[in-house]
């Protein structure tokens, strides 16, 4: 049977809604499966898409491979919640690269107390780090108002 998916293009896969022809796509070795795989974080259960998810995000095309972390992270973004493999594959990776986007999604969609501790500490890390931005900003702020202050009374 031909596949009604067409993988040259990538047109239409975001609405892919069957793992099982993720898998078949995966072993003929198609190159749009990262993009596949947003399709199925959209239209099916968490379950059921987490496996594929977490291969998109081993992925050799880096592209397709960042699909992947796209696809985890609109996953928290439509359930509140992710696998506990998930939150592995995420953790592995870190908070850096291609994978920063979806751990900053899983931070703001996922209840705080749903988090695993890697998570928990990332957050109170983040919102640490926005504050000494926050805090060194405004001490530059208030000092080059007054060094201007200083010039313009010369």
């Amino acid at each position: 049977m031909a596949s009604a998916w067409d993988w040259d293009s990538g047109a239409g896969l975001l609405g892919l809604d069957d793992p099982e022809e993720w898998d078949a796509a995966y072993e003929r070795g198609e190159s749009r499966l990262g993009t596949a795989a947003i399709g199925l974080a959209f239209n099916c259960s968490l379950e059921e898409a987490s496996p594929r998810i977490i291969r998109a995000m081993r992925l050799a095309d880096r592209g397709q491979r960042g699909f992947g972390f796209t696809a985890a992270g609109t996953a928290a973004r439509l359930n509140g919640r992710l696998t506990p493999e998930l939150y592995a594959a995420l953790r592995a990776v870190g908070h850096r690269g291609v994978a920063e986007t979806a751990v900053d999604d899983t931070l703001t969609f996922v209840p705080f107390r749903q988090l695993p501790l890697w998570f928990k500490w990332r957050t109170v890390a983040s919102k640490v780090a926005d504050k000494s931005k926050t805090w060194r900003l405004t001490s530059l702020y208030a000092i080059e108002d007054a060094w201007n202050a200083v010039r313009r009374r010369r």
